[in-house]
């Protein structure tokens, strides 16, 4: 039963400037320029202030206590969250990754979170800093338990990115494509790197290892600021802002967060479209141009720092800024054309030497979806562990995604208000006829929608929003754009409706806990695979620091950290990257197929093959060679008379092949 409306919740509270935020759903610029001028009369009457109709949240409480309340859930589930990771031991890992160790007290404290997180944010007597608090613990939770957890860093590219670190250290410079081959491509695109490099000699740390383990947390809080701006430029209702906040962390599983250029340049890419949203609009440009211009120098910066860093991200900010152009509300061209004059001026400069050689196959590539969304040989799932997780991250996502198709057909108020937003959620899309980027489209198209997709999916878990007067007539001329400024003077007064027409409080709720349990899994259920036990780092870093100038190391997959250590003047060769006859004849005969494949190296410089724990794990649940294939390669090299056992421990093996002529090291 829906509790009585109080008379406090019927008032109309006075009327309040706007600072550089927004009315209820209106536009931020155009609500500060509107609540501020001194010859609008309807900026200083009350029928014109943001109103939050709370008929559909509890009864008002008063007192410390009510306002205290929330700090008890999050208590108990950080508390939780504590007790959990000092009692989860990852060295029983198996293809359910970090979900089949994890203790029970790490399920019982999300659930406490997401509960306490879902009661305050409706609580709208409570201050603001609560929600923040708890999507600050959400992240802990999330974000920071892998790095507590886990002895060593996660992620074979994490490593890999520390290896291009320790080049520009070493190198001082950067190198030419024939000097450092299929490497070339860090060395076009450095931002993140040197800055990286600047980091760790700032830091006075000898590697990048010592921090990144931590990096997933720091990323994702450097989208928090850009998201908050994005929200709040279409909606000051904190419920609808916070759930969207949540949404996204909730639904961001894709795994960029990591060390990586990826990580940056997303953040930037999310600061640069919060910037334009509230920055460059109709009002913006009307309220001065020496104010607009200092903003086009702090987006330039933005852009220039995502150009130089990384390949896609450019290329899906620059349709997600032309797209905003559709609409009349961002008809400044601008930031659109700043975007794309930079990508293709470092894409004919710098880039060129790469971009020459892989030409061909993007242009192939163009317009073939089938083949840019399909993973292919090595990047199947697979087993019951790898096959559970893949499901779970399509589900989150796909729930998301329905959730927000909701959203957008439910709140009439909101598709027109957060039109923008709209668009930005769905420029991506066509980059899936672009290219495969690796088997990786599809999952690289999810993480650029999520930012508009979370905001109208946690619009599908709250009540309706409507204008308070002449509500049918607003709604029927939400969707022209034609004369926008007059009707959004008139819906700039919005609310959201009462409690029955909203889907209550216990079915949100239901929907907010399976997708935040469900990330789990789709996060961190590949952990087997992106896990390297502190034997394993050992191993390669033995292997490394006796390995000659021009030596080749030869091993199943590239999945194993370090495993570009030293890529400058060390080769390498991964078997299973070869085509598919060739592996067949490996595993045939293992042990006298990699001898060939390895004879030709010449003293000084040594031949090793390494098989580790990582590929054991990787090529197992991608579909690769299963176990039994795997024992065959490691038992026939292990009784060749051409191989000598240099080193092992619990997670692996390394040999080298022994040269003709001349006694052995």
């Amino acid at each position: 039963m829906r509790p009585p409306v109080t008379p406090r919740e019927r008032s109309t509270p006075e009327p309040t400037p706007a600072r550089g935020g927004s009315n209820a759903l209106g536009s931020g610029p155009e609500t500060a320029r509107q609540s501020s001028s001194p010859s609008s009369s309807e900026s200083s009457s009350p029928a014109h202030a943001p109103v939050t109709d709370l008929s559909d949240l509890p009864p008002a409480r008063s007192g410390r206590r009510a306002l205290a309340w929330p700090a008890v859930p999050l208590f108990v589930a950080l508390a939780l969250w504590a007790y959990a990771v000092r009692h989860t031991d990852v060295s029983r890992l198996d293809d359910y990754g970090l979900v089949s160790v994890l203790h029970p007290a790490f399920w019982a404290g999300l659930a406490v979170l997401t509960t306490g997180f879902w009661f305050t944010v409706r609580d709208a007597r409570q201050p603001g800093a609560w929600p923040a608090a708890y999507v600050l613990g959400l992240l802990v939770m999330e974000r920071a338990t892998q790095a507590v957890v886990y002895p060593t860093p996660l992620y074979a590219w994490a490593w890999k990115h520390e290896a291009v670190i320790d080049h520009l250290l070493t190198a001082g410079g950067l190198q030419t494509a024939d000097q450092v081959g299929d490497m070339a491509v860090y060395d076009q695109w450095p931002g993140f790197f040197a800055a990286q490099a600047a980091l760790q000699r700032l830091l006075g740390v000898d590697s990048a290892a010592m921090f990144m383990a931590w990096w997933p947390l720091a990323s994702s809080l450097m989208l928090l600021l850009p998201l908050l701006l994005i929200y709040r430029t279409f909606t000051e209702d904190r419920r609808l802002i916070w759930t969207a906040v949540w949404l996204f962390y909730v639904a961001n599983w894709v795994g960029q967060d990591y060390f990586s250029p990826q990580s940056v340049a997303y953040a930037l890419h999310v600061g640069v479209l919060a910037v334009v949203l509230r920055r460059f609009g109709r009002s913006a440009v009307r309220g001065g141009r020496p104010r607009q211009a200092v903003w086009t120098v702090v987006i330039t910066v933005m852009i220039v720092a995502i150009v130089i860093s990384h390949q896609l991200t450019p290329g899906m900010l620059a349709v997600c800024l032309l797209a905003l152009c559709l609409s009349r509300r961002y008809r400044d061209w601008v930031p659109a054309v700043t975007t794309v004059v930079l990508f293709l001026a470092w894409c004919l400069t710098a880039a060129l030497p790469f971009l020459s050689a892989a030409l061909p196959d993007m242009i192939r590539s163009i317009g073939d979806v089938g083949a840019n969304v399909e993973t292919g040989y090595g990047a199947t799932p697979t087993g019951a562990g790898a096959i559970a997780t893949s499901w779970a991250a399509r589900l989150l996502s796909g729930s998301v995604l329905l959730l927000a198709t909701v959203g957008v057909l439910r709140q009439r108020v909101l598709r027109h208000r957060a039109r923008p937003l709209l668009l930005v959620a769905a420029a991506p899309l066509p980059m899936f006829a672009a290219s495969s980027y690796g088997s990786e489209m599809i999952f690289r198209v999810l993480l650029f929608m999520l930012p508009g997709a979370a905001f109208f999916a946690a619009a599908a878990l709250l009540p309706k929003f409507r204008t308070l007067a002449a509500d049918a007539d607003a709604d029927a001329d939400a969707d022209a754009e034609t004369g926008a400024d007059a009707r959004e003077a008139g819906g700039r007064r919005t609310t959201s409706a009462g409690g029955r027409r909203g889907p209550g409080v216990w079915v949100p709720l239901a929907a907010l806990l399976g997708g935040t349990l469900a990330f789990v899994p789709a996060y961190s259920g590949k952990d087997r695979i992106n896990y390297f036990p502190p034997q394993e780092v050992a191993l390669v870093r033995q292997l490394f620091d006796q390995a000659p100038d021009g030596s080749l190391v030869v091993a199943a997959n590239r999945n194993y950290p370090d495993a570009y250590a030293s890529y400058w003047s060390v080769d390498h060769y991964w078997f299973l990257d070869d085509g598919r006859s060739h592996v067949d004849q490996i595993v045939e005969s293992p042990a006298a197929t990699l001898a060939r494949d390895m004879a030709g190296v010449e003293r000084p410089a040594r031949a090793y093959f390494l098989l580790t724990r990582g590929q054991w794990a990787n090529s197992e649940m991608n579909g690769q060679l299963d176990k039994a294939q795997l024992n065959r390669i490691q038992k026939s090299v292990a009784a060749s008379p051409r191989f000598r056992l240099v080193a092992k421990n619990s997670a692996g093996w390394l040999y080298v092949l022994k040269q003709a002529g001349g006694a052995e090291r």
